[in-house]
């Protein structure tokens, strides 16, 4: 098993945040799954496509602006990572990723 990290922030000017919620944004859960999606990306160095997402919890609202950072942990076949994403104070989230290369990266 392999495991990588990576650090962001989601700034306030993110096109996303307008609307969720009005006066007290709070990053959406699908960006913060976005972002993770990135991140095993970088790591695995090529681009992969999501086939399931057997599990994901949201444990605690990520503000914009806020650092925080993406654990994820590659299983010996390359096919699914554990991932959890927290700040300095709390856990985020936390799931599984199910994958496969991209058929784009492969033609």
């Amino acid at each position: 098993m392999a495991e990588f990290t990576a650090r962001g922030v989601i700034d306030a000017d993110h096109p996303a945040l307008p609307g969720h919620f009005p006066g007290q944004p709070v990053v959406p859960g699908v960006v913060l799954l976005d972002f993770t999606l990135r991140a095993l990306d970088d790591a695995l160095g090529e681009r992969v496509r999501v086939t399931a997402v057997p599990a994901v919890k949201f444990l605690s609202p990520l503000l914009p602006g806020e650092a925080f950072t993406v654990t994820l942990q590659v299983d010996a076949a390359g096919r699914s990572a554990r991932f959890s994403a927290r700040t300095p104070a709390a856990e985020l989230a936390q799931g599984r990723l199910e994958f496969a290369p991209d058929a784009a990266d492969e033609a």
